[in-house]
């Protein structure tokens, strides 16, 4: 049918006259090699790029999941089953969520890319800050998949033939972090501290994510010197807000503490099928109480249950209940106690929820709205800063520094100061960021670049779980070149 179409279409424009056909100007088609060719199209380019930043639930997912922080959930075992897997550390090759970890992320590079094959293209007056600002993206993807995977194709500044898949071989890791310190490079030199509009990349989301990359490398004094211009310089006025309680409430976003998030909206929707069709933000609907009828919250699926062991580890920290809904407890403290109800999902259940990223009545977005949250991504707060600052100063031997920063956190949460030194310091540092960055998807990643996963994960495997294994059918697309990730 499609051949016999094309054939009709053929004979239709034979019948008009030339004069008439040159005179057509079809609408709304546009193709690659022709695209480029103003300001607005680099606009539309770049906000595509920005797009698969939005894949964020992910990191949420299985930064906790993967570690000792939270339980898969959901309403069975099989819902959402490679999470399961990576609960229980039964992970392999076959696995829905890290498919869509790399697909997602290679699928954002390969659009800054053909950006980047475009540069040269025309000049305006936005094009170097827009492609700085896509450099910070594409250093962000490349930094997601070296922690997740390792060793990965590294491909910069250009599209890719389908035959060359067949060709290309995965990258040593450290020139992948070479390729991302100078995407990064590039941002901090072209980026200024603030922009007008809310979520672009900024010079102080650059510093803050330099830092980070330098930190999970080792190279601690490098990070550490970027760690002090950034909080020195500061231009950007980042600070701690006063009041943690209330700061993950979707009207306190994009406030001081804010230094690298991304932004969602509760204004589009879309369904189970595409979550990275969305603008919204699904893992707070995946995370909210099953069936929940009461006040103040809203019902969602159930995922991502934070465990007792992080219950009990906040002990009298006032940041347990900021990260933690204890909704037993929270039920029995109101008023209609028993008119309040909720149903226990299959794929486990704890009593406890995530606080920070969970749906409240007052914040639905549009229909379904367990996927329209308009709650942000925190990639990076200044509290993270403070405290991967504190680690880079106690890792060069700087223990006065790091205590300043380590206590900046602490001063806001209440609790009394540290004065350890040493190695206990660093312990101390570390302690701290479970109890300030728990429920942002960050621990699991914590655990294996300090050495503490296998003490913490049960069922973890030293030299095997420290990375995800590589899609199977990924390997099968690349015609068998890759070899699979130790132990898988």
């Amino acid at each position: 049918m499609k051949k016999i179409y094309i054939i009709i279409l053929t004979l239709s424009m034979s019948l008009v006259s030339c004069d008439q056909w040159l005179e057509i100007e079809p609408e709304y088609t546009q193709d690659a090699e022709n695209f480029f060719n103003t300001e607005e199209d680099f606009q539309r380019a770049v906000i595509g790029v920005y797009d698969l930043m939005q894949t964020n639930y992910l990191q949420i997912w299985i930064g906790e999941i993967a570690s000792d922080n939270s339980i898969a959930g959901g309403e069975s075992v099989n819902d959402t089953q490679g999470l399961h897997e990576i609960d229980n550390m039964t992970h392999g090759g076959v696995n829905n969520e890290l498919r869509d970890v790399m697909r997602f992320n290679y699928t954002g590079i390969a659009r800054a890319n053909f950006i980047f094959e475009n540069e040269n293209k025309i000049d305006f007056a936005s094009k170097e800050r827009l492609m700085a600002e896509i450099s910070f993206i594409r250093a962000y993807f490349y930094f997601t998949l070296v922690n997740y995977f390792g060793d990965m194709p590294l491909i910069v500044d250009r599209r890719i033939s389908i035959n060359e898949v067949f060709q290309i071989d995965r990258t040593p890791k450290a020139e992948i972090y070479a390729q991302i310190e100078r995407d990064l490079d590039r941002a901090i030199q072209e980026l200024n501290w603030t922009n007008p509009e809310l979520g672009r990349i900024t010079k102080g989301a650059a510093l803050a994510l330099k830092g980070k990359v330098l930190l999970y490398q080792q190279k601690f004094s490098e990070a550490a010197q970027v760690f002090d211009e950034l909080i020195s310089t500061n231009q950007a006025n980042y600070a701690l807000v006063s009041d943690m309680n209330t700061m993950w409430l979707a009207v306190n976003q994009n406030r001081s503490e804010d230094v690298f998030t991304i932004q969602h909206s509760g204004l589009q929707g879309g369904d189970y099928g595409c979550l990275v069709c969305l603008q919204g933000n699904p893992a707070v609907g995946f995370h909210s109480i099953r069936n929940y009828v009461g006040p103040f919250y809203a019902d969602g699926n159930s995922y991502n249950l934070p465990t007792q062991n992080l219950y009990d580890f906040f002990g009298n920290d006032p940041r347990r209940q900021v990260t933690i809904l204890d909704l037993d407890a929270f039920i029995a403290a109101q008023p209609n106690p028993d008119d309040i109800s909720y149903a226990v999902g299959g794929g486990g259940h704890t009593g406890y929820f995530n606080n920070k990223y969970i749906k409240r009545a007052a914040e639905r977005g549009l229909p379904d709205d367990d996927l329209t949250s308009q709650l942000n991504y925190r990639a990076i707060r200044f509290a993270d800063v403070l405290l991967m600052a504190a680690e880079a100063f106690a890792q060069t031997g700087n223990d006065a520094r790091a205590r300043v920063e380590l206590n900046k956190v602490r001063q806001r949460a209440g609790v009394a100061e540290i004065t350890s030194s040493g190695a206990q310091l660093l312990e101390d540092i570390y302690r701290e960021r479970r109890l300030e960055l728990s429920g942002e998807g960050l621990r699991f990643w914590d655990l294996v670049r300090t050495g503490k996963a296998a003490e913490a994960i049960p069922g973890f495997q030293v030299g095997k779980h420290e990375l995800f294994p590589i899609p199977q059918v990924e390997i099968d697309l690349a015609g068998g070149r890759w070899s699979q990730n130790p132990g898988y």
